[in-house]
C-alpha cells in the first residue's frame, strides 16, 4: 500500500508563491501518473493538475493554468506543485494521489495523502 505525504503548505499573501511536495513510499512511483487536487472549506475536492508517469504530459485546471506548474522526480519518488501568483481563491487543503492513467477524474485516483493546508491572505 502506497503512502503519500504532502508538505509545503502555509500562509502566504496574495501574489506570493509556495511549492508543495508529495513524497511516495515504495518502489512503484514511476509506474503511476500523479495528480494534485484541492478542497476549499465547504466545497468538494477538485482537480488542480496532473502529470504522466514520465513527466512529459501535464494537464491543469483552468483556474490555475499559467500560475501553477506540476513536476516530478522519479528518482526521489516525489511530485511537486509550484504555485505562483497565488490568490485568496486558492485557499484550500491540497492533496496528491496516484492513478494508473493520466486523467483529471478524481475517481481514477487512490492512495490519497493527508493533505497540506494552503491559505492565501488578501
Amino acid at each position: 500500500q502506497v503512502q503519500l505525504v504532502e508538505s509545503g503548505g502555509g500562509l502566504v499573501q496574495a501574489g506570493g508563491s509556495l511549492r508543495l511536495s508529495c513524497a511516495a513510499s515504495g518502489r512503484t512511483f514511476s509506474l503511476y501518473a500523479m495528480g494534485w487536487f484541492r478542497q476549499a472549506p465547504g466545497k468538494g475536492r477538485v482537480f488542480v493538475a496532473r502529470i504522466s508517469r514520465s513527466g512529459i504530459s501535464t494537464e491543469y485546471a483552468d483556474a490555475v493554468k499559467g500560475r501553477f506548474t506540476v513536476s516530478r522526480d522519479n528518482a526521489k519518488s516525489t511530485v511537486y506543485l509550484q504555485m505562483n501568483n497565488l490568490v485568496p481563491e486558492d485557499t484550500a487543503v491540497y492533496y496528491c494521489a496516484r492513478s494508473a492513467v493520466a486523467t483529471a477524474n478524481l475517481r481514477d485516483y487512490d492512495g490519497w495523502g493527508q493533505g497540506t493546508q494552503v491559505t492565501v491572505s488578501s
